[in-house]
């Protein structure tokens, strides 16, 4: 069964469909010819027998009204080549009705004298039938009066030809029906597999870099993932800009400190104190040094951060009231005139305690730079809150708020943001941020 399925998957999908008509073809065949063709032959026996029996009626009837049985004998209302009445008198003597057709097959002497017998013990015979080697005869006897008996015969012959006749219109049928469910199939699978055929070379263009477009005209599930591969890759597009645009950026914001750090040092080491005095120049070099530092921690953190809330094995929680007061500690001195309110229950969240600390210090951060003069922290069991009353966002910038190389205001690509959505996202909570009548609000919540 194994190599079965692994063989399946390596043939493509007009192959599976194939195999799939053959299948199906092989199954009807088997179908056919053991069941069907049991079933057909009870089918045509038991027409056989209706035959007799109407034609008995119809001789009975004929005879109930007095009509002469030498009329009667001479009567033949059906295809006297398989079915005709034999009449046996009172003297034992038969004739068949309308000798006038000499092409009538012959009854046997066995088979004539086994209804002789039967009429004269005066067996009335609904349904019997008389095997003669590999001739079989379906007859009925009817004793109509003493001296007048009639019988009705069917050949193997009409069994025969009725078989053929009706095994044949099943086959035709079947064939015509099979023929147009596989045409139908066939169709089917063309329209599925040349979207498919469309997606498969648009993505092998983008791989080799060349344009490409991809119209596919559906509202399926494959019109979906044409729509969805286009939208991936023009988010793909969009975020390759942004990030080379950032990239740009951080080199010349790298640039910067980089630059002064070595004139300060060049300057320092000819005996020359740029600032002034050496211990006042020694500092610039220092603040840009931990500049420098703070930028590429940053960017190192955004690519490890996903590692290290993965580290967690669901066991750690974070005290997340003891984690923002740390932070407005060592955050209090950055601007003085900010007036910081919080209501905060001892809560814990999932997770390690030092991708949450940094978190909270990013969004802290973008508050204290913002804020005009007030900032409002809410903790409880189901949410953080931070709010700040600086200016809102517009709505552009809230719907790719945390996306990854995303410019912020004043042109400046933030990374603290994009770390704030991975965290809260690998230890299963939600982050979002909304205007609010004067200012702004980011709400951390558990997932739903």
């Amino acid at each position: 069964m194994r190599k079965v399925k692994e063989w399946v998957k390596n043939l493509s999908l007009s192959q599976q469909l194939f195999v799939l008509i053959f299948v199906f073809i092989t199954f009807f065949a088997s179908f056919f010819f053991v069941f069907l063709t049991s079933q057909v032959d009870e089918f045509v026996e038991e027409q056989m027998y209706m035959v007799i029996d109407r034609n008995q009626e119809m001789i009975g009837s004929l005879y109930r009204s007095n009509m002469d049985p030498q009329d009667i004998m001479s009567f033949q209302n059906h295809d006297t080549s398989v079915i005709y009445n034999v009449f046996y008198t009172e003297d034992g003597n038969y004739s068949i009705a309308s000798e006038q057709f000499n092409n009538l097959p012959k009854l046997s002497d066995n088979i004539s004298m086994n209804m002789y017998n039967q009429i004269n013990q005066n067996i009335k015979v609904d349904h019997y039938s008389y095997t003669e080697g590999n001739v079989t005869a379906y007859y009925a006897i009817n004793i109509l009066s003493d001296d007048f008996a009639v019988v009705t015969v069917v050949t193997n012959e009409f069994r025969l030809n009725y078989r053929e006749t009706l095994l044949g219109t099943v086959v035709n049928v079947t064939v015509m029906v099979v023929g147009l469910f596989f045409i139908v199939l066939m169709l089917w699978v063309a329209y599925l597999i040349h979207p498919l055929n469309q997606i498969r070379n648009y993505i092998e263009k983008i791989r080799l870099g060349e344009n490409a477009t991809l119209n596919v005209n559906r509202n399926d599930e494959i019109g979906e993932l044409a729509d969805a591969i286009v939208e991936m890759r023009q988010e793909l597009e969009r975020q390759e800009k942004t990030k080379e645009e950032m990239i740009h950026n951080i080199s010349h914001d790298l640039k910067t400190p980089i630059a002064t750090i070595k004139s300060y040092g060049e300057s320092i080491k000819d005996g020359v104190y740029p600032y002034g005095t050496l211990e006042k120049s020694v500092d610039v070099i220092i603040n840009n040094a931990e500049r420098l530092e703070k930028k590429v921690y940053s960017l190192l953190y955004l690519n490890r951060v996903e590692y290290l809330v993965s580290q967690n094995t669901g066991e750690k929680e974070t005290n997340m009231k003891r984690v923002i007061e740390e932070v407005l500690q060592a955050m209090i001195a950055l601007r003085s005139d900010i007036q910081v309110e919080t209501d905060l229950e001892e809560v814990y969240f999932k997770g390690a305690s030092e991708p949450w600390r940094i978190t909270v210090e990013n969004i802290l951060e973008n508050a204290y730079r913002y804020a005009k003069d007030k900032i409002v922290i809410l903790l409880d069991e189901d949410e953080l809150t931070i709010y700040n009353n600086g200016p809102t966002i517009s709505e552009d910038r809230l719907e790719s708020l945390f996306k990854p190389f995303e410019k912020g205001k004043g042109g400046q690509f933030g990374i603290g943001l994009s770390i704030v959505y991975k965290v809260t996202q690998a230890n299963g909570y939600t982050i979002t941020g909304e205007n609010t009548t004067d200012g702004v609000i980011f709400r951390i919540a558990k997932g739903h």
